[in-house]
C-alpha cells in the first residue's frame, strides 16, 4: 500500500481511537506538516514566540479533534491542515496585538512561493484581505490559503480544488495581484 492510500486508511481509523493508528498517522504526516510549518515560519522574527514545532503539534491536534470528518484522501488531510495553520498564525497574531496594541507585525510572505528572500506582510491584514476576496471569489481564495498556509504545488492544489492545473496558474495569478493591490494601496 503506497503512504497517500495508508495514510487515508489511518486517518479514518484514527476516528475510532485506535493509538496504533494514531502513532503511524504521525509518523507518516509529521514530516510533512513540519515542512509546511517550517515555510510558514520562515518569514516572521526571529524572536517570534510561536515555533516551528509547535505550529506543527498545535495544527494537529486540532486536526485530531475533527473526528467527524471523513477523510478523503491525504491531499484533503493537508487541505484542512492549512487551514488550520492559517487560523493558528492569525489567531496568535491577533493575541499578540492585543497584549500589545502597538510595536512588531507578525509578519509572513505572500509572494514568490518557495523564494529565499520573500516580501513580507502582516499576517492579519492578510487575513482581512483573504476574507475579502473570498467574497468576491472563493477560489481565488482557497488556491492562496493552499499554495501559501498548505504549501501545496499548483498540481496538488488543482487536485484538491477539483479544477484544471492551467485554471489554478490563472487564478493564483489574478489573486496575488488582488492580494498585493489590497495590501498596497497606495502603490496602486
Amino acid at each position: 500500500m503506497n503512504d497517500a492510500s495508508n495514510i487515508t486508511k489511518l486517518l479514518n481509523e484514527s476516528r475510532s481511537d485506535k493509538s496504533q493508528s494514531l502513532d503511524e498517522l504521525v509518523d507518516l504526516v509529521y514530516a510533512e506538516l513540519s515542512r509546511k510549518a517550517s515555510y510558514l515560519m520562515r518569514a516572521e522574527r526571529n524572536n517570534h514566540t510561536l515555533q516551528t514545532q509547535a505550529l506543527v503539534h498545535e495544527a494537529y491536534f486540532r486536526m485530531l479533534e475533527l473526528r467527524k470528518i471523513e477523510w478523503q484522501d491525504r491531499e484533503h488531510f493537508y487541505t484542512v491542515a492549512s487551514t488550520i495553520m492559517r487560523r493558528i498564525l492569525v489567531d496568535h497574531a491577533r493575541a499578540r496585538s492585543a497584549q500589545r496594541r502597538q510595536g512588531d507585525a507578525i509578519c509572513i510572505t505572500l509572494e514568490n512561493v518557495g523564494d529565499s528572500s520573500p516580501d513580507i506582510v502582516d499576517v492579519l491584514a492578510l487575513d482581512h484581505a483573504l476574507n475579502k476576496l473570498a467574497a468576491e471569489d472563493m477560489a481565488q481564495a482557497r488556491i492562496v490559503e493552499l499554495r501559501y498556509f498548505g504549501g501545496l504545488t499548483i498540481s496538488q492544489t488543482a487536485n484538491a480544488l477539483e479544477l484544471s492545473p492551467a485554471t489554478v496558474k490563472r487564478k493564483w495569478s489574478l489573486a496575488q495581484a488582488w492580494l498585493y493591490r489590497e495590501l498596497h494601496p497606495a502603490e496602486s
